[in-house]
């Protein structure tokens, strides 16, 4: 009988167990609701259009301009890995180019490779002259990275304490400040452009 109450007794504790420990529902991942297309085409367009605005253009190897060209149809053609593959082969050639560089970091983020993607611009940044269209691209392809790693962050759990929701939101502050950091970054390799007579 004893054994009985006991079976009994340590039925209803599990059950009652399971009633009180419900499970903590899964939260979904973020995702990105801009495409890396977009993200690259914002990058272009940071560039700009003034003609009256300095733009160093190097003299290339022709076997560089080879691989960039490639590279370009294999974008074209949506073969993000071949792009990658030639201007991979043309940094070897000319490691220090800002622009293939930039190039680079533009295929790496079309591939999802978002933190290759800012350390080839932060390096090509490094390298370039600092100022002007390309620096823009540079900072922006930065900005875009960071808004990307803004927008896929974990969102606070519904059970949360205080504790978590003050990490969280100092996360979420920490990117922000980031993300206005590169903006102020890009909007800085913009200089007065000299009016000719």
């Amino acid at each position: 009988m004893k054994s009985d109450h006991f079976l009994l007794t340590f039925a209803l504790t599990v059950l009652l167990a399971g009633c009180v420990s419900a499970p903590i529902p899964a939260i979904p991942p973020a995702s990105d609701p801009v495409a890396p297309e977009q993200r690259v085409s914002a990058i272009r367009a940071a560039a700009g259009q003034d003609d009256r605005e300095l733009a160093v253009q190097p003299l290339r190897d022709p076997q560089v301009e080879d691989l960039r060209e490639q590279a370009g149809q294999a974008l074209a053609a949506r073969d993000y890995a071949t792009a990658a593959e030639a201007l991979n082969q043309a940094i070897l050639i000319v490691p220090e180019d800002p622009a293939v560089l930039q190039e680079r970091a533009e295929v790496a983020l079309l591939q999802h490779d978002y933190a290759r993607a800012e350390t080839l611009a932060q390096r090509a940044f490094q390298l370039g002259s600092q100022v002007g269209p390309l620096c823009r691209q540079h900072w922006e392809t930065v900005r875009q990275v960071r808004q990307h790693q803004r927008a896929v962050m974990a969102p606070l759990p519904a059970r949360h304490s205080p504790e978590d929701a003050a990490e969280h939101a100092a996360l979420a502050a920490a990117q922000d400040a980031a993300i206005a950091d590169a903006e102020r970054q890009r909007d800085a390799c913009t200089v007065p452009v000299i009016e000719r007579m």
